[in-house]
């Protein structure tokens, strides 16, 4: 309750900040809108607002999906058969060398201007901070649990699934909330270089036809479900995680 009422206070103070700025320096609309007139454009254009959204919600999700299964099979994988950290890790650091933003025309080229495009932007931005949290957590079992396991007679196998992965999980927590608040920013990147749905469209089409207020309309969407997504991975987290440290 009590971080609800801070984001509250936090969201009003920023509203106040917001209008103070564009009251004391006198901004046109077309520079900076007033929060009212942000808030009466995203109720005029609701509908149209709310058909976008479907289609980046869903770009997200599929993206967020895709991108936690192959980065946790990826570092599962890196983890259990130790020659294959020494090939894909390499692979990992160079694929985040490029940015996403300069790959994401090719990706267009590649996919189509559809949905698939959009979700594979999304995966290759979640896959690296869910792959490295992972496989960082897997690395670092502690040394006691595996004196343990090795007094007791387990197996490689079963030391990996009782202890390692279980004790790896607050790891891919981490990287799990990462990966949900940057999500998407992902599918918005995608939207941006080549689409005809979805709020980054929208936005786009909105800031090239100076309806800056739409533009604000829509961003502000866009951070309302990157919000909501992120606190309810964090509430599932702390639920199917109950041993990890709670700061």
């Amino acid at each position: 309750m009590g971080s609800v009422i801070r984001g509250l206070i936090v969201l009003a103070g920023f509203i106040i900040l917001w209008q103070l700025v564009v009251t004391l320096f006198n901004l046109p609309d077309y520079i900076l809108p007033t929060p009212f007139d942000v808030l009466h454009t995203w109720y005029t254009h609701f509908s149209l607002i709310l058909a976008e959204t479907k289609i980046s919600v869903i770009e997200t999700l599929l993206g967020l999906l895709l991108g936690v299964i192959f980065g946790c099979i990826t570092a599962l994988s890196m983890a259990f058969f130790r020659p294959f950290s020494y090939w894909l890790f390499p692979v990992l650091l160079i694929s985040q060398a490029i940015p996403t933003f300069a790959i994401a025309p090719l990706l267009v080229i590649w996919f189509g201007f559809g949905m698939a495009s959009k979700i594979v932007t999304a995966m290759i931005m979640i896959f690296f901070p869910v792959t490295s949290a992972f496989y960082d957590g897997l690395r670092r079992t502690e040394p006691g649990w595996h004196e343990l396991a090795t007094t007791m007679n387990a197996t490689k196998w079963r030391f990996f699934w009782y202890i390692r992965i279980p004790a790896a999980l607050p790891n891919l927590a981490s990287g799990l909330r990462v990966a949900t608040a940057i999500a998407p920013i992902g599918a918005v990147v995608g939207e941006w270089v080549g689409a005809s749905k979805g709020l980054g469209f929208l936005m786009l089409n909105a800031n090239a036809r100076m309806q800056i207020d739409l533009m604000f309309a829509g961003l502000f969407t866009l951070v309302i479900f990157s919000l909501f997504l992120y606190f309810i991975i964090d509430k599932y987290l702390k639920r199917a995680i109950p041993w990890q440290a709670v700061t």
